[in-house]
């Protein structure tokens, strides 16, 4: 029996609640499947839109004097449970179809990040809603944010993003694991906190998704880790008329398509650096990449890119 995390991209999950739910039941097929054969799963999942819907919302509620404002990291909790139960709901009914009888569990989980991490005086990650720049400029004196110009549609709020180093509720997953629930945990790249005099405290932060799942599945001691996006393969010159579909690659190939310049900073890079981190923390393991569409056809090795030592 192989022991699996996978890892969904939060936009592969939708722009509505009815979307997500729609598209969670084709997603909950497949990963059942997984289970029926036998093999360990554990879910994560990314929580970029549906994060930035949550915090738009309440910001704006704030603005108009409708509520309080939310610091982000309870944002990003919102969205573990929302995304969470949508899942649960999906996996459960799933699993009782096929008359297997299994618990599933959603755990808020926090990621611990080192206080001085370099992202923090390189925020990147643009979250909330959009400013005037006089707004902007205004906010920015009172609450100390950074802000910069998005694509030409006015100023947002950026906050940094640093590297995922302690799951806090590993033991936690692990317990659950052991008495055979099924477990979603890390959603988002999990809630970032810093370590202060032995306590917890949460930033203003985004974690890569990817990069938490692939330190999970390193610390679960996983046989492989999947991460599935929008498209069916990890391509080389992506887009252009020689583009290549990568299918089983080594790490040290992979390496040097990165050093190529071969993957985009805010897409398919993100993705292969989770790879390699968690190959060079599991060599025998492997990483499957491939889209949520196509995951059942992946998993009989008719699409993806399988990277190996």
């Amino acid at each position: 029996m192989s022991k699996i995390v996978v890892a969904l991209g939060g936009n592969a999950l939708g722009q509505s609640p009815t979307e997500q739910l729609d598209l969670l039941k084709g997603t909950a097929q497949s990963l059942v499947s997984l289970i029926d054969k036998g093999h360990e799963v554990v879910v994560s999942h990314g929580n970029g839109p549906q994060v930035g819907s949550i915090n738009l919302g309440l910001n704006y509620a704030a603005e108009h004097k409708q509520g309080p404002p939310f610091p982000f990291p309870e944002c990003g909790a919102m969205s573990q449970a929302y995304i969470g139960y949508q899942m649960q709901e999906s996996l459960q009914n799933e699993l009782h179809s096929r008359g297997i009888n299994k618990e599933v569990v959603t755990l808020v989980t926090q990621v611990e990040v080192a206080a001085d991490d370099p992202a923090f005086n390189n925020p990147t990650k643009p979250i909330g809603l959009f400013y005037t720049k006089e707004q902007a400029d205004k906010t920015m004196q009172e609450k100390g944010y950074t802000f910069v110009e998005d694509a030409g549609r006015g100023y947002r709020r950026v906050v940094p993003s640093p590297q995922p180093i302690n799951i806090v509720e590993l033991d936690s997953i692990e317990m659950l694991i052991t008495h055979g629930t099924l477990v979603i945990a890390a959603g988002g790249g999990g809630i970032p906190v810093v370590k202060e005099d032995e306590h917890y405290k949460g930033v203003d932060a985004v974690i890569d998704k990817d990069k938490t799942s692939a330190l999970l599945a390193a610390h679960l001691q996983s046989d492989q880790l999947i991460i599935l996006t929008a498209v069916d393969y990890v391509y080389i010159n992506y887009g252009k008329d020689n583009q290549k579909a990568l299918e089983t690659v080594s790490v040290d190939e992979m390496k040097q398509h990165i050093a190529d310049g071969q993957f985009a900073k805010g897409s398919m890079l993100p993705k292969v650096e989770a790879a390699l981190q968690f190959l060079e923390k599991k060599p025998e393991g492997s990483v499957l990449i491939t889209s949520l569409a196509n995951l059942g056809d992946a998993l009989d090795g008719k699409v993806g890119t399988v990277i190996k030592n």
